[in-house]
């Protein structure tokens, strides 16, 4: 336990470091924002190391390890069904919680003046990422060519991106992009990998990812969708 603490913390500090440097070094030469500021964000700092150190930590001892074994236990059900059921449900459940969908959903709330609601645009995405995540498992299962459905997918968000609204566009594309962080990635994952280190002829590396391109593609989708709706 102490190791991984230690080794995430490592990590953590090295990823952190050239922001806070970067910041530190615009503050002497260029910004100088008021000293109050700068201390809030010296604190601010220390609580984003603790957090991540924290998250990361809770990711690696208990989500990697349960995904992986949600996955491999779910084909001894012998139900298609259920598969895709929790597929869907792991998707929905992880983005609604995925912090930087979270955010996403704020400042589009707040920059919207309230016309799109956050909580209905954080569901949006989760829907957008949990039917593509059963995709992904139906093809582990089957073997479907990842070509393929990443020419369907792709092709279907070029037709709407040409159909939808202006101002839901750039909105889509950003609700692709939070739908891969710290949380969503991990679990949907290891979901993949262990239902395919149990499917007879299945290759982890082959078959276990390419889930988070589809994952990524559903919500931009989803909002597009929204778009045309509303």
């Amino acid at each position: 336990m102490l190791a991984l603490l230690r080794e995430r913390l490592y990590e953590v500090i090295k990823a952190v470091a050239p922001l806070f440097a970067l910041a530190c070094v615009l503050q002497v030469t260029l910004v100088h924002a008021p000293a109050a500021l700068f201390v809030q964000f010296l604190v601010g700092s220390v609580l984003v190391v603790m957090g991540m150190l924290l998250l990361f930590a809770g990711v690696d001892l208990g989500v990697l390890p349960m995904g992986r074994f949600i996955g491999a236990e779910l084909p001894k059900k012998r139900s298609l069904s259920l598969i895709l059921g929790v597929g869907f449900a792991m998707g929905f459940v992880t983005t609604i919680a995925e912090p930087d969908v979270l955010v996403l959903s704020a400042q589009v709330e707040s920059e919207s003046q309230g016309a799109i609601h956050g909580q209905f645009l954080t569901h949006v995405i989760a829907v957008g990422v949990g039917f593509p995540a059963a995709l992904a498992l139906l093809r582990v299962i089957h073997g479907f060519p990842l070509r393929w459905l990443v020419g369907i997918v792709y092709s279907l968000i070029l037709v709407l991106t040409y159909f939808a609204p202006e101002n839901f566009i750039a909105l889509a594309y950003d609700a692709g992009s939070v739908t891969t962080g710290v949380l969503t990635a991990p679990v949907l994952l290891a979901l993949a990998i262990g239902l395919s280190s149990v499917i007879a002829g299945s290759s982890a590396i082959a078959d276990g990812f390419g889930l988070l391109g589809l994952a990524s593609a559903g919500p931009i989708i989803a909002v597009l969708l929204m778009g045309l709706w509303q």
